[in-house]
């Protein structure tokens, strides 16, 4: 295992745990992060805001990693990714791109298909909706 690779992992550990302030701890100043295809967030400021949205709006992140590589200072993820929100749960497969230079991530670019995003999110309702529906009829 890279050291590359060792900062990748802590990074995703630690969004895991919504601790915004350790995930940034491993990011540079300059850090770009885009969910392709929206605009990148530039600077670890714009990244902070992002990460902070997401931890005050979710409940819960979880990566599930399928593979992880690393090719010098890159490391590609291949993970499904699981977002929460009280009783609501949706995941989808993610690949990423990072690099990482003198032990902080100046990269972070995220890819997923938006319709089996956006299909997640429909079973993710349909499951808290039947989880609801259950709890008030025990059934």
């Amino acid at each position: 295992m890279t050291a590359e690779i060792v900062v990748v992992e802590a990074f995703l550990a630690a969004l895991g745990e919504l601790d915004v302030e350790a995930a940034l701890a491993l990011c540079a100043e300059e850090i770009v992060y885009q969910n392709v295809p929206l605009p990148a967030a530039r600077g670890r400021r714009a990244v902070e805001k992002q990460l902070n949205t997401m931890a005050r709006v979710g409940t819960g992140f979880e990566v599930q990693m399928r593979n992880i590589a690393a090719n010098g200072p890159v490391v590609l993820t291949e993970r499904v990714d699981v977002l929460r929100r009280g009783s609501f749960a949706m995941d989808f497969w993610v690949c990423g791109t990072f690099e990482v230079r003198d032990g902080k991530i100046v990269l972070w670019r995220d890819y997923f298909d938006w319709p089996t995003f956006l299909a997640a999110g429909v079973r993710g309702a349909g499951r808290a909706v039947l989880g609801a529906v259950t709890r008030r009829t025990g059934r």
